[in-house]
């Protein structure tokens, strides 16, 4: 018994190494701060670094001392890793080169640069921006948005603040990428991207999922949040002191831990009751389902005639330029209190 026991030991502790191995020759692969050469020989040497070590640990007396120089090497990577700098001042692309930023005054929030791109299609835009005040003792109501593109399990979510008179502001949390540049989760993990809020008009943030993304479509939910109004409040101060704090320190975007939906959580916790992690806030597309489960939506229904009668693709392609956008898309939606749409 003991013997298999160090045998265990031995194999738990190589595949950690051949783990760490592969993440940490990925981070020097994706390196911004040095050559494309320079990253090649050096990711290759920790990767075969890794695969000695892990060898000797399963089969050398030299075990615990492969496994120790091998936690140096690594300790000397994540050092040199923490030198990688976030930044404000690179070639963006023009839906992400304009950062928002509040000025708080009491209850009241003067939000600048909300984007409300015209749209002709996905790529071919007029950009235009503009600043709104919004009294929090007004707000009336906060929605998810979820949007789906590659089947159920993701999604990318974000929330629409709700003032009286129908104003509608949409925060969405996503990576701030550069010109030329793609999106990649894997990349995701390793710096490759800074944080970015997007805060902008409904019929820009929302109509261009519906509207104008065909490669692939995505199929958008809007579902009206349940809870004290004053939660609503919290969660709203919290984005606009997150965004103002982005405007003068940047951070990276994580796949894992901070994404379009981990970010929400993290900025929700503020509030008394926030509801607990899930597995679901990963596999975001199960997001709304979670929150029906913790009874955070309308619960009036099943979650799948909820999620049936959510879908606004239709409604947002009708309304499209019409400048009651937002009432439009919320006229036929469960739990929603809508005044009568003008023609």
């Amino acid at each position: 018994m003991r013997l298999l026991a160090r045998l265990f030991g031995r194999f738990v502790v190589a595949i950690v190494i051949l783990a760490v191995t592969g993440w940490g020759a990925l981070a020097v692969v994706y390196a911004s701060l040095l050559t494309e050469p320079v990253r090649s020989l050096l990711a290759g040497l920790f990767g075969f670094a890794g695969i000695v070590a892990a060898a000797l640990v399963l089969f050398s007396r030299w075990r615990w001392k492969a496994a120790g120089a091998f936690a140096v090497a690594f300790l000397l990577l994540l050092a040199w890793w923490s030198t990688v700098p976030p930044s404000n001042d690179r070639d963006w692309q023009p839906e992400v080169a304009v950062l928002p930023y509040a000025t708080i005054d009491g209850d009241h929030v003067t939000v600048h640069n909300i984007r409300n791109f015209a749209y002709r299609t996905e790529t071919d835009f007029t950009p235009a921006y503009y600043d709104k005040t919004f009294d929090l003792r007004k707000l009336k109501s906060v929605d998810l948005i979820a949007s789906y593109w590659m089947g159920p399990d993701i999604a990318h979510t974000f929330l629409s603040f709700g003032f009286d008179g129908e104003d509608h502001l949409a925060i969405s949390i996503e990576t701030r990428k550069e010109q030329g540049e793609g999106y990649s989760t894997i990349k995701g993990f390793f710096k490759q991207y800074e944080l970015f809020y997007v805060v902008a008009d409904e019929r820009d943030i929302i109509r261009v999922r519906t509207n104008y993304r065909k490669d692939p479509p995505e199929d958008v939910y809007l579902y009206r949040a349940h809870g004290p109004i004053e939660n609503g409040r919290r969660g709203f101060l919290e984005y606009m002191h997150k965004i103002n704090t982005l405007k003068d320190k940047p951070e990276f975007y994580n796949t894992l831990t901070t994404n379009c939906t981990t970010a929400i959580w993290q900025n929700t916790r503020i509030n008394p009751g926030h509801v607990a992690f899930s597995w679901k806030l990963l596999l975001s597309g199960h997001v709304p389902e979670y929150l029906y489960e913790a009874g955070r939506l309308d619960t009036s229904l099943p979650f799948e005639d909820l999620k049936k009668r959510s879908r606004i693709n239709d409604a947002a392609q009708a309304a499209d330029r019409a400048p009651d956008f937002s009432r439009r898309i919320r006229a036929a939606l469960p739990g929603m209190k809508i005044t009568k749409i003008t023609p």
